[in-house]
């Protein structure tokens, strides 16, 4: 997601400086071109040579090197970065540069560069508390600085309090979501993923081979693009979308009550869960007992969210559906999308190889209400949720 990015990491001295190691390795593995520097109080804690290493690039750590360098090397840095991100950010390096002053490399480059900076602060609670702080930290946002905030855990210090250098995965997603165009800002989008589990006693219930993956992603990508994302999620084991708002559910009819209740004020909402058809007529009470006579299970059928959605459906709303089929794909899907008032479905043949539940990658074709269709390539998921959004965004501007 990062590729062909350049990004100047600056590191400051604390014991956090360990995180930014992490830090680094998360923005390679993502593509990006990142050039490391660190401070004379951040070598004490972390070789330069760790971060060349992972880098691939010199560490930089003197203002004027005239030896090793034939460019003026803040200017040089500061005009190449597309993101400029400190972490950790020491209260002495944020008070510098909220009150401009430039007295070594970080602060100097930091001073010419026009790329976004995104600061991750790390200090002490009572210095993180300090108005004086506060002051300056009010200062450089309302110049256009990003903050990642801290978190609140056991201190250094053998305190606890908020001061915590935020979590390396935290600090990526903010320098991701820093250079993401925000084509979404001001829409409200809700997304169902994940399965549901219908209980059958207090040991058992039915589900489904759904991981919530697609829809995971879809929530993140359009969160990345600056909409306001609420998830409703069933039962998976992945972590919440960082600064995605997160309704856990467990049954159908859980979801159905999470849905339903929160559609009139969306502006898109994308059923990415596999919701279960049917549920036991009767939840037994007590654990069915194993014996060599057989068992029959009644079932009911569940309530269709989908159809649902589509008949409560207001003027310029977009519904995007899913269809995960075995076969007949194209005719089992243009029948679910006109028989549920969708503008969209997501269709998908869970039989393929790389394609369907439990991958990180998927195989999908887009039929629209207007006819149209387009069948994608294999392709990770994030990439798909990304191209349904352009899709949904498409829909929604013509409408």
């Amino acid at each position: 997601m990062l590729k062909d990015k350049t990004i100047v990491l600056g590191v400051t001295g604390g014991i956090a400086v360990y995180k930014a190691v992490e830090l680094l390795r998360l923005l390679t593995k993502a593509g990006a071109d990142v050039h490391v520097i660190m401070t004379k109080s951040a070598m004490e804690f972390v070789s330069p040579l760790t971060f060349q290493t992972l880098s691939g690039n010199p560490v930089h750590t003197e203002l004027f090197n005239m030896i090793t360098e034939r460019e003026i090397g803040h200017i040089s840095l500061a005009e190449r970065a597309d993101l400029f991100v400190i972490a950790p950010a020491t209260a002495n390096v944020i008070g510098k540069l909220a009150n401009g002053i430039a007295d070594d490399l970080l602060s100097t480059t930091v001073m010419a560069t026009k790329a976004p900076v995104l600061i991750a602060p790390a200090m002490n609670v009572n210095m993180y508390e300090n108005r004086i702080y506060q002051r300056n930290e009010a200062t450089l946002k309302k110049y256009g600085y990003l903050f990642v905030e801290p978190a609140h855990g056991w201190l250094a210090c053998n305190v606890v309090g908020k001061g915590k250098l935020q979590e390396p995965s935290i600090i990526f997603e903010e320098a991701i979501n820093a250079l993401t165009d925000k084509d979404m800002l001001g829409v409200k989008l809700l997304v169902t993923a994940g399965p549901t589990r219908e209980e059958i006693d207090p040991v058992r219930y039915i589900t489904n081979h759904s991981s919530g993956k697609m829809g995971y992603a879809i929530a993140r990508m359009a969160r990345l693009r600056g909409a306001d994302v609420t998830l409703v999620s069933g039962p998976v084991s992945l972590p919440v979308p960082h600064g995605v708002r997160v309704v856990s559910v467990s049954s159908a009819k859980e979801m159905y009550n999470a849905t339903i209740s929160r559609a009139a004020e969306s502006d898109i909402i994308i059923k990415a869960a596999a919701v279960a058809d049917y549920k036991p007529l009767q939840r037994v009470e007590q654990k069915i007992k194993k014996n060599d006579e057989e068992t029959t299970i009644s079932l009911l059928k569940t309530d269709d969210i989908l159809a649902e959605l589509g008949r409560i459906k207001r003027g310029g709303q977009v519904l995007v559906g899913f269809a995960a089929e075995t076969e007949n794909l194209d005719a089992n899907a243009l029948a679910k999308l006109r028989k549920k008032n969708l503008d969209m479905i997501v269709a998908n043949d869970v039989t393929l190889e790389n394609a369907g539940f439990n991958t990180d990658t998927n195989i999908v074709r887009f039929i629209t209400k207007g006819g149209t269709a387009e069948e994608l390539p294999l392709m990770s998921k994030e990439k798909v949720a990304a191209r349904i959004l352009d899709q949904a965004m498409t829909i929604r501007s013509a409408a």
